[in-house]
């Protein structure tokens, strides 16, 4: 949403469609529709839940039924949106993931330009994922998590990244899973883009930008999203009331400002299991050192809710403003799963990390965090083991 904003406001004479299910578009604009800009028009499109469904609680099951429906579900909702706005349909930007995306552009005749939403080391291991399956196979690789890729296979920029860094889906894991397959179909199709479009910026690795240039028709940085204009939140001093629910930032306001606070918090999605959970709690509490952790409140076992009421030098909040918390002025590290967003976030603020990844692209970005761009390191065991 962010940059279809952003070419709105350069285009005013476009008209831009946005497509997400109703449910995400009731997230997203709850209480901005009305503020929208005149030439964005937001259309539902079903995901994929048929009526009456009920869920077996099986890992990725929306992904199944939502990837599994939307070719036609996006077909059905872009003709509504033709017949809607009496406009014919010029170009296609979608999610890199929806990788359909590809075919619907070709029948349309019109430009395909997808969004990979994270960095280019994990995109770059999705587009190599099947000359890594054909140099180091698809078997266990029990024995071989802390061999270099680079032993088998030559991919630029990736000389320090290592077996057990990979993405799931990639070479290991359920590599039949719809997801997995999903990621695969992406990295195959990319190359057919007129453009692929990526939330970064050259720079953060010239030599990964660069092998990418090769692969695709055009490669365009177009982030950090967290940077660009518009999207920005306001400094913590032009903050109101209403900014600060939580009241961390006024807390961190009352710290020293010589980079006093650990910040810590791995996500809305990743959750750590209860030991590490406690291991962090006691760590923090025996250091004596200030902390703001944002937590979720669902994540909170009864033992640990009662050691971190007892942790007298810190604040757990379960939202914090982490753009704000990372520019601010006493936070002096920040432990983090190392989700891109959050990487993007700390280089901003400058900000040292301890990085915790736990799936996904969080593995291959703590190795760059650690041993490419030197900002950080990674827990040496992996996870934060417990002294219980």
């Amino acid at each position: 949403m962010a940059l279809v904003r952003r070419l709105a406001a350069a285009s005013p004479n476009t008209l831009f469609s946005f497509f997400s299910t109703s449910q995400s578009n009731n997230s997203l604009f709850s209480n901005t529709i009305t503020n929208l800009p005149r030439n964005i028009k937001v259309f539902d499109v079903a995901d994929g839940v048929p009526d009456g469904y009920v869920f077996a609680g099986k890992p990725q099951e929306d992904i199944e039924l939502f990837m599994k429906a939307a070719p036609h579900n996006f077909t059905t909702s872009l003709d509504a949106c033709v017949a809607h706005t009496g406009k014919r349909l010029t170009c296609l930007i979608t999610d890199a993931f929806l990788w359909f995306g590809a075919h619907l552009a070709h029948d349309l005749g019109v430009p395909w330009l997808p969004l990979w939403l994270s960095g280019l080391n994990s995109l770059s291991l999705h587009v190599h994922t099947d000359l890594l399956r054909h140099t180091i196979g698809t078997q266990s690789i029990a024995g071989l998590e802390n061999e270099l890729i680079a032993k088998n296979v030559n991919i630029p920029g990736m000389s320090k990244v290592r077996i057990k860094d990979l993405p799931e889906g990639v070479i290991f894991g359920n590599l039949d899973s719809v997801f997995s397959r999903m990621l695969h179909q992406m990295g195959q199709l990319l190359p057919r883009a007129n453009a692929v479009l990526v939330n970064s910026f050259e720079e953060l690795d010239i030599t990964v930008t660069n092998d990418l240039k090769s692969k695709f028709n055009k490669l365009l940085n177009v982030g950090p999203f967290n940077l660009a204009a518009g999207a920005s939140p306001p400094l913590p001093e032009a903050l109101t009331a209403a900014d600060d629910v939580t009241g961390c930032l006024s807390w961190l306001d009352k710290q020293k400002a010589a980079f006093s606070v650990v910040y810590v918090s791995f996500g809305s999605v990743a959750r750590p299991p209860e030991k590490e959970l406690m291991a962090m709690a006691q760590a923090l509490e025996a250091s004596g050192v200030p902390f703001l952790w944002s937590l979720k409140d669902s994540f909170k076992t009864p033992l640990l809710n009662e050691l971190l009421i007892k942790a007298s030098n810190g604040m757990v909040v379960p939202w914090a403003p982490q753009p704000r918390v990372l520019a601010h002025a006493s936070v002096g590290a920040f432990v983090t799963h190392c989700g891109w967003s959050s990487l993007l976030e700390t280089i901003a603020g400058g900000v040292p990390m301890i990085c915790r990844p736990f799936f996904g692209d969080q593995r291959v970005n703590a190795r760059m965090v650690e041993d490419v761009l030197e900002i950080g390191e990674m827990l040496r065991m992996g996870f934060l083991p417990s002294t219980a």
